[in-house]
């Protein structure tokens, strides 16, 4: 059974990219444009990883990723934010937060791959 993961994006054309990159590997993705659309995905589901874009339309990525950290079920799942905001002190607000992992865009596909290898296969 392949591995799950949610791209969370408000960007159409980065939720296409992030679609192509961990389809290639065999990952099962799921993408929401929102944090409410999150929230109704996660509702059925729960991800082996999270990929967070931290400005989002309605709720930001932090706020959503504090309401997930806090949700027995999805506390478990690790949360990586992808972020084109990479200014000083963003990446401690976010791990303050509760991410787990953090990578600026435009992401480097085979960086950004590795990562997402090493959350899934460390089971964290």
């Amino acid at each position: 059974m392949s591995q799950s993961i949610l791209v969370v994006d408000d960007n159409p054309s980065n939720l296409k990219l992030f679609t192509y990159l961990l389809a290639l590997p065999g990952y099962a993705v799921t993408t929401a444009a929102s944090a409410e659309q999150a929230l109704d995905v996660l509702s059925h589901l729960v991800p082996d990883l999270i990929i967070m874009d931290l400005q989002l339309p309605d709720v930001d990525g932090l706020t959503l990723t504090r309401q997930l950290k806090a949700d027995p079920k999805m506390k478990g799942v690790p949360i990586v934010a992808v972020t084109a905001s990479a200014m000083k002190g963003d990446e401690e607000k976010a791990r303050a937060a509760g991410v787990d992992g953090y990578m600026s865009k435009p992401v480097e596909k085979r960086a950004f791959r590795a990562m997402v290898a090493s959350y899934l296969d460390r089971g964290v």
